[in-house]
């Protein structure tokens, strides 16, 4: 969606700004008529590290602060990645060819609201979209930190940062909190001290680690999820240095395979460890890591639970019967093969309650929303129920927040229609 042709560019607006590079998407949201469409986005991100110097001043811990903060650069008021983060191998910016990529910083936006919220708004609008759950991008990466104590420091910063400068101004915004899995006591605290917070609509766990969701020290962290209504979701990442990936030698295998592998361990353990009984009103879902596994993990553990069920003593009906009653995003849907298959997809997983639109914007990989709109197998309903009604009803969203233009236009047609 970023190389458009000249002729369409608004001279009033620069070449580096997100209506520009998004127009395409435009058209794309007026020829469908969006308007009509509640579009919940389940799954969209920015990027934290341009607000690093503001995120690290949250920080509770002085000597974690101090770290975190020495590497800035004294001379720049924004970015600078803090010396307390390991890296990660791997390149997702396609070698430049994606502009918003390199040009972010370029773009020029008011002084007022937080550039944050000007630019998420920006694109939200561009793509019809009228409600987002909004994540961090390197922060995908956190669970694999050495240092534990790291992780905590920096999502609770940034929770509180996220919070109190975007959550609080905008509602269109909200967000599934990060939550330090790697320590149960302070995973269990985020969500004692931001469950209740404006905008927050769940919790999330980075998929990328080693920790079993099923250790007996998660569990009054699912209960207070449960007695609060709030849903957990895991967003799928991937590791090139797992043992396992790690053998692949070209990235794009790493990041085919990783988006699923760790959501496919997190899942099975869930399941086949009776936490859908034990948790039975404790929403659940699967962020980023695409549908086509989704059929071949019902088959395969339902294959095993007929053959060796009393190892799953406290389960009650068939694996991938639990698996229906989660909900999945839709991106990266799988597209390029056949058609079919997608269909059958659809029908295994009961897309038509229980997956939700997600765009994953701004990265390589984004889905429109035209992804689900111009599916044929879809009826009308199904349509509306994926790109918003099912967000609202995981999220308990009783009075969706639509964009302005939508409103305008929708009071247009009214106004038209009485003459």
């Amino acid at each position: 969606m970023d190389t458009i042709d000249s002729s369409l560019r608004d001279p009033a607006v620069e070449e580096f700004d997100t209506r520009t590079l998004l127009r395409e998407a435009a058209r794309q949201s007026r020829q469908r008529k969006y308007e009509d469409f509640l579009i919940v986005d389940c799954d969209a991100h920015h990027y934290e590290t341009e607000h690093y110097r503001e995120i690290a001043a949250f920080i509770e811990d002085p000597v974690i602060r101090h770290r975190a903060t020495g590497g800035f650069n004294a001379g720049k008021k924004t970015g600078n990645r803090p010396t307390i983060f390991a890296g990660q191998p791997g390149n997702q910016d396609m070698a430049g060819r994606i502009t918003r990529y390199g040009t972010r910083p370029n773009e020029k936006v008011p002084p007022s609201p937080h550039r944050d919220l000007t630019l998420t708004l920006r694109w939200m609008d561009a793509m019809g979209t009228d409600m987002v759950c909004l994540f961090p991008t390197p922060m995908l990466q956190l669970g694999l930190h050495p240092e534990v104590a790291i992780e905590v420091a920096w999502a609770r910063a940034y929770n509180r940062w996220l919070v109190e400068t975007i959550l609080a101004e905008e509602p269109r915004i909200k967000s599934m909190l990060y939550l330090p899995f790697n320590d149960p006591e302070a995973t269990y605290q985020m969500v004692k001290d931001f469950g209740d917070k404006p905008g927050v609509i769940g919790f999330m766990v980075t998929s990328a680690r080693y920790k079993p969701v099923y250790d007996n020290a998660y569990i009054k962290t699912y209960a207070l999820l449960e007695e609060l209504g709030l849903p957990l979701s895991f967003h799928a990442g991937y590791s090139w240095t797992d043992q396992a990936i790690s053998v692949s030698n070209r990235f794009i295998a790493a990041h085919a395979l990783g988006f699923t592998f760790f959501n496919i361990i997190h899942l099975t353990n869930w399941i086949v460890n009776g936490l859908p009984e034990r948790f039975p009103k404790l929403k659940v879902m699967w962020i980023e890591s695409g549908l086509a596994w989704i059929p071949f993990l019902m088959q395969r553990l339902d294959n095993e639970y007929m053959m060796r069920s009393s190892e799953c003593p406290s389960l009650k009906k068939k694996p991938s019967d639990y698996m229906r009653d989660m909900y999945f995003t839709t991106q990266p849907m799988e597209m390029v093969n056949n058609r079919k298959a997608l269909e059958l997809t659809f029908e295994m997983m009961n897309a038509e309650t229980q997956l939700v639109y997600a765009s994953d914007y701004p990265h390589w990989d984004m889905d429109l929303p035209s992804t689900i709109y111009d599916l044929p197998f879809l009826k009308e309903q199904a349509k509306r129920n994926i790109l918003g009604a099912n967000a609202c009803r995981l999220f308990n969203i009783t009075e969706p927040t639509w964009s302005k233009q939508k409103l305008a236009l929708r009071e247009q047609k009214a106004a038209q229609a009485a003459k």
